[in-house]
């Protein structure tokens, strides 16, 4: 059951953290252990891995759409596989939007399917195998950055730069999945998402560190209305800020669990509180691929995507990872 994370992860630390510190020792014991003992899948394709460090949102997803469509642009057959987190296939299967919903494969799935080949599977590595054996020439990997089960020939950990690792803390006691300075040594490039600052950590990083932003791309059609708007994603309220920054009067903000299944209640809820209120009712690309089509009628939805500061340095890690998967192809 998708659960929202608790306020302190994002607060300096506190009792409850410290409190918890003993659980997140184990947890990065247990993260060590499987790192030490895991013998990596290398796959007959190169694979990019993109991933964070924190639990929750940060932008990955738009940026595995964004990196999907560059690397078509080269002419490499790309294939997506991801976990599927939130569906009830354990795959490998290859991800048919026609054919399946979210409930089979998971949301995010949906969208990744809609511009490029997409595969979900608990087994990372079965998953690329199957991608292989149909046509890819190179595989994207959607949040795979602390599974030590694949070898990875290009990693991606996307930041965002207004929460950036939260409280500093492992889970439980924090939002980060692995210490700070433990996933920037395995990384060969950060993504910070946002106009912020970033994290004072990101300030000395060895590795590069490419400037992106979430751009809408319909929302001048929301400037100076009444908005409805519902989010069960990772942050809610950055959706909601970016609303607002649109022009958009949001005269109810109502935010869910990430990845909430949402009930017909909840949703007939929302439709009459939009009437009341002579507003629109909106919402994120990834809630409404989590709703019935029967529900859709109404709902719109606000689009968003990848827009790099400097697409010049992008396209030279691209370009490097390229020519190793041409060398690949040719038996080197």
């Amino acid at each position: 059951m998708p659960m929202r994370a608790p306020d302190f992860w994002h607060e300096p630390p506190g009792v409850a953290a410290a409190l918890l510190t003993p659980a997140s020792a184990a947890w990065e014991a247990a993260a060590w252990l499987r790192r030490v003992v895991a013998r990596p899948y290398r796959a007959p394709v190169p694979v990019i891995c993109v991933g964070n460090l924190v639990a929750g949102g940060s932008g990955k997803t738009p940026v595995v759409m964004s990196l999907a469509g560059m690397l078509a642009s080269r002419a490499i057959a790309v294939h997506v596989v991801t976990s599927g987190y939130g569906g009830a296939l354990a795959g490998p299967v290859r991800v048919d939007p026609a054919r399946h919903d979210a409930a089979a494969v998971g949301d995010e799935p949906l969208l990744l399917a809609a511009g490029a080949p997409s595969w979900v599977a608990r087994d990372r590595a079965a998953a690329i195998a199957a991608a292989a054996e149909a046509g890819a020439a190179a595989v994207l990997l959607d949040d795979g950055f602390q599974n030590p089960n694949v070898a990875k020939d290009l990693s991606f950990v996307i930041v965002d730069a207004d929460y950036g690792f939260g409280n500093g803390r492992v889970i439980p006691a924090g939002p980060l999945r692995e210490p700070v300075t433990v996933g920037l040594a395995r990384t060969d490039a950060v993504v910070l998402v946002g106009d912020g600052p970033g994290p004072a950590e990101l300030h000395d990083a060895v590795c590069p560190v490419l400037r992106a932003t979430l751009e809408p791309q319909n929302g001048e059609s929301f400037a100076g209305t009444r908005l409805v708007a519902f989010a069960g994603i990772g942050r809610p309220a950055k959706f909601f800020a970016a609303l607002r920054r649109l022009g958009a009067e949001l005269v109810i903000a109502q935010p869910f669990a990430d990845h909430h299944r949402y009930r017909e209640a909840e949703i007939a809820r929302l439709r009459d509180k939009a009437v009341r209120e002579h507003a629109r009712l909106v919402t994120t690309a990834k809630d409404w691929v989590r709703l019935p089509p029967v529900w859709r009628a109404g709902i719109e939805v606000i689009e968003v995507e990848i827009r790099w500061q400097d697409s010049a340095a992008l396209d030279r890690l691209l370009s490097r990872f390229h020519d190793r998967s041409d060398r690949r192809a040719a038996g080197d």
